[in-house]
């Protein structure tokens, strides 16, 4: 019977390896303005000014933040009309959390990500900027008076109420993207047209390098995202970081003359306020491997055998100073049970409630199990009572198969790394988590739990 639940364990794992191992769905992509969005304008819908010749438009730039939100930067929009005096900012990244904290990740989590559009003076805006310490550049937006029509009537078109809220999402349409696509609208394409090289860097580098300050939150995207952020990033897409998209337009001519001389797209560049970016923090992949392998290391070192007494089979292996490195042991279950748990119940449960497609079909659940949840409970055992499980004749069986399946996904984890077997990049998991990981769960197999009393034992 026991060989039966064994071959039924290993054919999930193997149908877990042939799902995780399939091509993820292709992230949507925004390609064009007009194809995403369709609102065309009509010349009679928005009174316009008189004389565009005094309508200016800024690239307003901000810097990346120490908030986690704040680490792709942030773009808005500039606009100061000199014959009603009206100067205002116009910014895509607003969004609502009055309903509370709780229920506004539980709806990121499934994908539902409500921005909108909102106004206001500059000086408020800044203010907002210099409070977080972000370094702000404006840049001087050359257009022809034409274009500048365009672009206005667009902003008054997306100042309309029932036009204020678009769905965010974070690679292709967020608060960068629309400035792109509106200033790709008023010159008629000619910035779509202009950047359809190909980049060399993926995704996966963009997000690790904007997330070096806050390395558990770097390490952490790394695990749960999975092969669609693995393909090279064109150049229309990289412009969905504000430090991209002003590198890019500033590199393009505009339409404008001056004493004739064509005029760059964007001139006149300031720097509004300047301040020291987030510093980088040491790599997550690092940092896990350190906190992984020394402590078991260590654990390591103090196993001691137990003789065979007159009621045990076999002798066992246990800690020494157990009341010390039970404790230790205790704490490292519960870092790994929890991290392990966490990550790959929020991967599992994307895959089936979530719209984020980048975090479906994702391998690392070969490593990280929902299930693993329960291992807190054993970690608290080893942490408070400085003892192993004692395991029943009924629970050994699932718990050593348990393991078992543990240590085979790992090694199958590794051979897939290696092999190249999977589109999603996995090599640093398996090179700086994957040892920690498996001498881990090898020592707990061990150590950590107290066989079965023979059932024919007096008391």
């Amino acid at each position: 019977m026991e060989r039966f639940r064994v071959l039924g364990l290993l054919l999930v794992l193997a149908q877990l390896v042939v799902i995780t191992l399939s091509p993820a769905p292709a992230a949507a992509q925004q390609s064009d303005f007009n194809s995403t969005l369709n609102a065309p304008l009509n010349a009679a819908d928005y009174p316009v000014p008189a004389d565009f010749s005094g309508v200016h438009f800024y690239l307003i730039t901000v810097d990346v933040g120490k908030n986690v939100w704040d680490n792709f930067g942030h773009t808005a929009l500039r606009m100061y009309d000199e014959s009603s005096n009206t100067d205002l900012i116009f910014n895509w990244g607003v969004f609502d959390v009055s309903g509370g904290v709780v229920a506004f990740s539980y709806n990121f989590f499934k994908g539902i990500m409500p921005y909108r559009l909102a106004t206001n003076l500059p000086g408020r805006e800044f203010d907002m900027y210099r409070a977080q310490g972000r370094t702000v550049w404006q840049d001087r937006i050359n257009l022809t008076n034409p274009q500048r029509e365009t672009l206005y009537r667009r902003l008054m078109w997306n100042s309309e109420p029932e036009n204020l809220e678009y769905d965010y999402q974070y690679f292709f349409d967020n608060c960068t993207t629309r400035v792109r696509d509106y200033i790709d609208e008023a010159l008629g394409g000619s910035v779509f047209e202009n950047n359809q090289g190909e980049t060399d860097r993926t995704f996966r580098d963009l997000v690790r390098s904007h997330y070096a300050s806050v390395a558990l939150i770097a390490f952490s995207l790394d695990v749960l995202m999975n092969s669609n952020i693995d393909r090279p990033v064109s150049e229309w897409e990289e412009m969905f970081l504000p430090l991209s998209l002003r590198q890019r337009l500033s590199a393009l001519t505009s339409d404008v003359s001056e004493d004739g001389v064509v005029l760059p797209l964007l001139s006149d560049h300031q720097v509004i306020m300047e301040f020291p970016p987030p510093t980088a923090q040491s790599s997550g992949y690092q940092l896990a491997s350190v906190a992984l392998l020394a402590p078991v290391f260590f654990l390591l070192l103090m196993l001691k055998r137990i003789p065979m007494s007159y009621f045990a089979t076999h002798s066992r292996v246990s800690l020494k100073a157990a009341g010390l490195n039970f404790r230790l042991l205790g704490l490292l279950g519960l870092l790994t049970a929890s991290f392990s748990g966490i990550y790959g119940s929020l991967m599992l449960g994307s895959w089936f409630v979530s719209d984020h497609v980048d975090t479906h079909h994702n391998i690392n659940l070969l490593l990280f199990w929902p299930t693993d949840l329960l291992g807190i409970l054993v970690a608290l055992r080893w942490l408070v009572l400085c003892k192993s499980w004692p395991m029943t004749h009924n629970s050994a069986p699932f718990i050593n198969y348990y393991l078992m399946l543990h240590v085979a996904a790992m090694l199958g984890y590794v051979a897939i790394a290696f092999l190249g077997l999977s589109q999603q990049l996995i090599m640093d998991i398996a090179v700086y988590v994957v040892p920690g990981f498996l001498l881990f769960t090898l020592l707990i197999w061990v150590v950590g739990f107290e066989p079965a009393k023979p059932s024919n034992m007096f008391f």
